[in-house]
């Protein structure tokens, strides 16, 4: 590089950064929201007993893995959306939302009836009998808010991917002010309403869900900047050429996501037969965990919508820088949450439960929850990039690789049998975790660096304009505009 061109590049790097963050912002917000809604539950069950915060949790390992699943198969809504708004093409962005709502609310559906025959899973398990009947009442009450929740993640696919991130994030806000209070009235039994416990933190989340989907419709309505889109133009059926191809490139997202959280919710179970206090602490580690991992993922997500959008605006040289200026900030995210934890492990749990028992077990726990943030945190950022490519079936394989092949073997061999030593119980789980997750980095990195520089010798143009076309629509507006 040249002296002439550092200047530039420094630019570039701050415009691309600005850009980025602008988006990110707003998108943490909304998912810090979305998993608050698990933090109270589990924070108010705690309050309860520890039989009640031991049913959350498992209730929370099966829930939020699928609500996951449903989320990452949607997010190639917001690659799309991001590529034809990339590429001057916004007024193809109605057709596909109409398709894509009949899509999320198909596999709301579908995960809210799987959700509610979860029973027989507890029992094979051997979970702890007393906590089995709060369990799948938790858990079914929540599943009839997915209907809801699958609709809502795929019209926010359409303001996410026009870089408007504002609405999911007031949105999200919303639902958990209502949560609060709903938590309160329905576990500890307010206003004349029985106690129901942990239970009653099921009911509420449904409740938060159907009104989530209910604010996002009525701003997609009145919000002016979506007219373009023509998304309420018409009535559409769904076509099922177009739900191939959205399934064909989503699926792998959602199996993806679904493979990294459900090893979570596996663990919980296998050291479900260790009794309430290693579910408990468990959960109280992975709970802390999953917010700080909100971070990592919101960025990934706004990555996916630099890459997509830069990819159509720009072309792949763009595309490629954007993906690497959002791994750098990744990482520098990765330090800052690492360091907390460690400092902090000591006090964190006491905001989940007064037991002795279940804050010690969880301090100690929270150090190997320290140490995997720097693997996670690139391969979330690199799984973001690559969506934005549309790459999706090679890295779903390698990541199931990493998760299943590497991670969880290791954790259950270091945490419940002696071939390397005296069992570990959930801190061998934990360490296997952290194998995992870096296995998974260093596949998807190698992926990126294939793919972007495949991109870059195949695309001389940004996607659906000749090379040299003056792009007919502006780029991403900052984030004081959006609406």
């Amino acid at each position: 590089m040249t002296s002439s061109e550092t200047p530039t590049r420094w630019r570039r790097s701050v415009t691309e950064l600005r850009a980025l963050i602008w988006l990110a912002l707003p998108i943490l917000a909304a998912q810090l929201s979305h998993t608050l809604l698990g933090f109270v539950d589990t924070a108010m069950a705690g309050r309860v007993s520890a039989v009640d915060l031991a049913a959350v949790a498992l209730g929370n390992s099966f829930w939020v893995p699928t609500f996951l699943f449903v989320t990452g198969v949607l997010l190639i809504v917001t690659s799309k959306v991001a590529a034809l708004n990339g590429a001057g093409r916004l007024e193809q962005t109605g057709a596909l939302m109409r398709q894509a709502a009949w899509l999320g609310l198909a596999l709301g559906s579908l995960a809210g009836l799987l959700l509610c025959a979860v029973e027989p899973v507890l029992h094979w398990a051997g979970v702890d009998p007393a906590l089995i009947p709060k369990s799948v009442g938790y858990i079914r009450a929540v599943a009839l808010g997915f209907p809801a929740i699958g609709l809502y993640q795929a019209l926010r696919g359409m303001t996410d991917g026009l870089s408007r991130t504002k609405p999911a994030m007031v949105i999200g806000f919303l639902g958990l002010i209502l949560n609060v209070p709903a938590n309160y009235v329905l576990v500890y039994g307010k206003l004349g309403l029985p106690a129901m416990g942990g239970v009653g933190c099921g009911v509420a989340t449904t409740l938060v869900m159907w009104f989530m989907l209910a604010c996002m419709v009525l701003h997609l309505k009145r919000a002016s900047l979506y007219r373009a889109c023509g998304l309420f133009e018409r009535f559409e059926w769904p076509n099922w050429p177009v739900q191939r191809s959205l399934l064909g490139l989503g699926l792998p997202i959602g199996i993806s996501l679904f493979a990294e959280t459900s090893m979570f919710a596996l663990i919980a179970v296998l050291i479900g037969s260790l009794g309430a206090v290693v579910v408990a602490s468990h959960q109280v580690t992975l709970s802390l965990s999953s917010l700080v991992f909100m971070v990592p993922f919101s960025l990934g997500l706004a990555i996916t919508v630099r890459v997509g959008h830069n990819l159509g605006m720009h072309g792949a040289r763009t595309a490629l820088f954007s993906a690497k200026v959002g791994i750098a900030v990744a990482l520098f995210c990765a330090t800052v949450s690492a360091t907390a934890l460690l400092l902090l492990a000591e006090q964190l749990p006491h905001i989940y439960t007064r037991d002795p028992a279940v804050l010690a077990l969880s301090a100690s726990l929270l150090a190997y929850a320290a140490l995997y943030q720097f693997s996670d945190s690139i391969q979330v950022a690199c799984a973001g990039a690559l969506r934005g490519y549309q790459d999706t079936r090679v890295p779903m394989l390698l990541t199931m690789i990493a998760y299943w092949l590497i991670g969880l073997p290791s954790g259950y061999v270091l945490g419940l049998t002696d071939l390397l030593g005296a069992p570990r119980g959930p801190a061998g789980f934990w360490q296997g975790l952290i194998l995992g997750l870096t296995a998974a980095a260093l596949f998807l990195s190698l992926r990126l660096a294939v793919i972007g520089g495949r991109r870059k010798r195949v695309l001389g143009a940004p996607m659906g304009l000749p090379a040299g076309t003056q792009h007919p629509l502006p780029g991403p507006l900052p984030q004081s505009k959006q609406d």
